[in-house]
């Protein structure tokens, strides 16, 4: 605890001189107790004794201590030469931008040959506040975004040479604080050519992207340094370019969907280089972020593309690739993009999709329900199919396949039937309008439209029913025959407690000989089954269906 005050007492006293400097000069100025060029050279000449006085401290065993001394000394040279160009104007924007990256140069250096990422901590905050300090209020982009370009590259390089990663951190947010903020002012009324500024934005996305590929594996196989800046850095990076590229074509579309596209192309290939270049099964995970990273971009390139119900088919279509080629490469990490893509486009269709249907079944939505089913249907057979990976898990997830798969088909045909006779009812709507019918002939010509649309369920549904059951039968499949059971039931009490009171006539006859028929045919396709397994007359089995 007194270790940790000492410390605190350090920052706060190093804090608390810069601050005696800053009255200090300020008494100067309203006393003109020493000239201005005086008042700077007394800065400088303080900045650079407690600098090296530090290293007598250090020399005795003083690190710590040393270190903040150093800081203080450090922050008083970048503000002497602030105040030199700033306050007194004693020399040009050039020069006082020269001495700063000068003291940052050597603060770098110093921190390289004493070991000590505290003072490479202190060159950055140094380094990326020297613009801002040296700030005349005017575009500087080509001069700003080089600087910061250079920064960012050195500080790579560093952490290859040293386990200081934790700095690239200073540098990304500082990079991106630098470029939205100058986007904002500028990216507008900008008069630079904007070829200019996204070859910054691409240089800048390079420099973060490099860090899993530059960064040494040593032979143990394991992630080097902090994880979450091999990992996280450049996933933000990746969202940061992108939304860079946003702020220069924000309303134009298709360009922003060629660079999402391109950024997929790219990250494919980082992948690969990386793959070749770190083979450890260790490092496989970022690999695996890098395919993430591209899929994302795929992803959001169809919507900035396409519109209406063609994003969900290519969501669909999206999620049927990467299945595939899940299935090919045996890997489960592409299967679960795949199956992120697939739940997009079935939110969408679900949820969000809205359609003008003119057409039944022939038309856009059920087309679209058609490559979803196929697409849980492609899930339902590689997933069924015998191999090692076989597991409760998988048996799990290709049940969900087949619900899903069944409840999409239900939807599809019963809302082909809601359209079809909700234009029938509109175009009743319409003839009674124009050619003013009687009301009770329009009234009547109305219930027998509401009477066949309920009947039309009712047959739907059982219909779809009695194909479950087929199909569970000839699978074998209790699983399926369940789904059948409970979508029948679901129809019998439709039948029984509705349909009686609301049909009439012929169509309540229909509805009843159809769900007789269905009934008795499941009933003798059970008693066959019992026979085959050899069940007696009370339904009690002899021996366990395998």
């Amino acid at each position: 605890m007194e270790k940790r005050i000492g410390t605190i007492a350090g920052w706060v006293g190093g804090i608390a001189f810069l601050v005696a400097v800053s009255y200090f000069f300020k008494l100067a100025i309203d006393n003109e107790w020493i000239g201005h060029t005086g008042q700077i050279a007394i800065g400088l000449l303080v900045g650079i004794g407690i600098v090296v006085g530090s290293e007598y401290l250090r020399g005795r065993g003083n690190k710590v201590f040393s270190y903040l001394l150093k800081g203080v000394g450090i922050g008083t040279l970048y503000f002497s030469f602030w105040a030199a160009f700033q306050i007194y104007h004693l020399i040009d924007v050039k020069v006082a931008f020269v001495a700063m990256v000068v003291v940052t140069g050597a603060t770098i250096a110093m921190a390289l040959a004493q070991d000590a990422v505290i003072l490479a901590f202190f060159a950055l905050v140094g380094g990326f506040f020297t613009p801002i300090m040296l700030s005349t209020g005017s575009n500087a982009e080509a001069v700003l975004f080089t600087y910061v370009a250079v920064l960012d590259i050195a500080t790579l390089v560093i952490a290859m040479m040293r386990p200081w990663r934790g700095l690239l951190w200073v540098n990304f947010i500082a990079t991106e604080i630098f470029y939205f903020g100058w986007a904002d002012s500028y990216v507008k009324s900008s008069s630079s050519p904007r070829s200019l500024t996204l070859f910054f934005i691409v240089l800048f996305g390079a420099i973060f992207a490099a860090i899993p590929i530059a960064t040494p594996f040593k032979k143990s196989k394991k992630l080097p340094g902090p994880a979450i800046t091999i990992l996280l850095l450049p996933l933000l990076n990746a969202i940061a370019v992108f939304l860079a590229f946003v702020t220069v074509y924000h309303s134009d579309m298709a360009k922003l969907t060629w660079f999402a596209l391109g950024l997929a192309v790219v990250y494919l290939c980082m992948s690969a280089v990386f793959r070749q270049r770190f083979p450890q099964e260790d490092t496989k995970i970022i690999d695996l972020m890098h395919v993430a990273i591209a899929i994302a971009f795929i992803t959001i390139a169809i919507p900035l593309k396409l519109d209406g119900h063609w994003i969900t088919m290519g969501w669909l279509i999206e999620s049927a690739v990467l299945l595939w080629i899940g299935v090919q490469m045996k890997n489960a990490f592409l299967r679960y993009l795949a199956t992120s893509a697939l739940v997009l486009g079935l939110v969408r269709l679900l949820f969000l999709d809205e359609y003008t249907i003119f057409t039944p079944v022939f038309n856009p939505r059920f087309a679209t329900y058609l490559v979803a089913i196929a697409i849980l249907g492609g899930i339902i057979y590689f997933g069924s199919r015998p191999g090692p990976e076989i597991g409760q898990g998988k048996r799990v997830f290709v049940y969900f396949a087949v619900i899903a798969l069944n409840i999409l088909a239900l939807i599809a045909t019963t809302r082909e039937a809601y359209d079809y006779y909700h234009r029938q009812s509109q175009q009743l709507v319409e003839e009674y309008s124009a050619e003013h019918t009687s009301v009770e002939k329009y009234e009547s010509q109305s219930r027998t439209l509401e009477l066949r649309e309920n009947f039309s369920y009712s047959a739907i549904w059982l219909a779809y029913g009695a194909l479950l059951m087929m199909i569970g039968f000839s699978k074998k499949s209790g699983f399926i025959r369940w789904q059948a059971l409970i979508l029948m039931g679901f129809t019998v009490c439709k039948i029984f407690l509705y349909d009686t009171k609301e049909l009439e006539g012929p169509l309540r006859v229909l509805s009843f000989v159809a769900l007789a028929a269905v009934l008795l045919g499941v009933s003798f396709a059970y008693l066959k089954l019992a026979a085959r397994s050899g069940q007696d007359s009370t339904g009690e089995p002899k021996r366990e269906e395998t």
